[in-house]
């Protein structure tokens, strides 16, 4: 057996203070495990330009003119990270035997590649890169990263606890995961939806080598709503189910009143009344925003609008 060509598939935005740190590291694994075997000689490091605004493209283009084993395409405007991943994983599944997709900034351990590659070579055809803890994180970005895994569990979002989206993936899985046409992308939930035999890398995650992080957290809440209205109806069952204990309550009230009113007893009203139309009102708001956030996930599926669109390839000006 031939060894595998390998595509690492490395998404940027706005990168440039890092990436000329980070880009000689990723070469250099990619030469050692040529070296060793485990890799064809022509796999390839390809960075995903998803619309910077600094310097970012061109130092791609100018790594790529420099070195053979780099390629690079843009995006024609910023579509976010998952459609970033997305669109080096599709323009490389044609190309190569597996992808490791990995973040430009140099916090994942890049000699956990060598697992990964020995996982497929014995027969997985996707190895998850995990966090085997979260020393290097604040106390406050800890606790909001571990709460953000065990609510998307907790929601029904299939989910591998403490991965992000460094992941080995073979060829034959990226053509499965092809047919998935979702607009609103959730790479960590669709990945395992796909199948196949898996297992898991585990690592220890470093401080970012230089520039400041792209996920604060609001993108990481607008993440996990993102991958619970894309891969469960959980919240729209606790809508169900709310309501079903809100009527309950409000039938018991009634009947309450009614006794208390044939009974000749004076309603003292006003407290009780407020206080009971203000929580009614309250769940059917936050049910209503629910469920439009699921009504503007369907909207933004059925225009099926492209999910990435490449403008560049560094390939083209050679």
């Amino acid at each position: 057996m031939s060894a595998p060509v390998l595509y690492i598939v490395i998404p940027c935005y706005n990168e440039q203070a890092v990436l000329p740190i980070t880009a000689p590291l990723f070469l250099g694994k990619l030469r050692q495990l040529s070296d060793q075997g485990k890799i064809a000689e022509t796999s390839r490091i390809l960075f995903v330009n998803d619309g910077s605004r600094d310097n970012t493209w061109q130092i791609i283009r100018d790594l790529a003119a420099q070195d053979g084993h780099f390629l690079g395409i843009a995006q024609s405007r910023n579509r976010g990270h998952q459609n970033a991943v997305l669109a080096g994983l599709m323009e490389a599944k044609d190309r190569c035997d597996i992808t490791i997709s990995i973040d430009c900034d140099g916090q994942d351990d890049i000699n956990a590649m060598d697992a990964m590659v020995d996982e497929y070579l014995t027969g997985s055809e996707v190895v998850y890169g995990v966090r085997d803890n979260r020393d290097s994180d604040s106390f406050f970005k800890r606790t909001t990263a571990q709460g953000f895994y065990k609510f998307l569990s907790a929601m029904g979002a299939e989910v591998v606890y403490n991965h992000a989206d460094y992941r080995l993936i073979s060829a034959r899985v990226l053509r499965e995961l092809a047919n998935f046409r979702e607009v609103n992308l959730f790479l960590r939930g669709l990945v395992p939806l796909v199948g196949f035999k898996s297992s898991s890398v585990y690592y220890t995650r470093s401080e970012r080598l230089a520039g400041e992080s792209h996920y604060p957290l609001g993108k990481m809440l607008a993440l996990a709503i993102n991958g619970i209205t894309s891969l469960s109806v959980k919240p729209l069952r606790f809508i169900t189910g709310l309501g079903i204990a809100v009527a309950l309550l409000s039938f018991l009230g009634v009947l309450w009143a009614v006794v208390t009113a044939l009974c000749g007893h004076a309603v003292a009203g006003w407290a009780s009344t407020t206080s009971i139309v203000c929580f009614i009102s309250g769940v059917q708001l936050i049910s209503l925003g629910i469920l439009g956030e699921y009504v503007g996930k369907i909207y933004l599926e059925v225009k099926q609008r492209p999910r990435y669109i490449i403008s560049e390839r560094t390939w083209e000006d050679r």
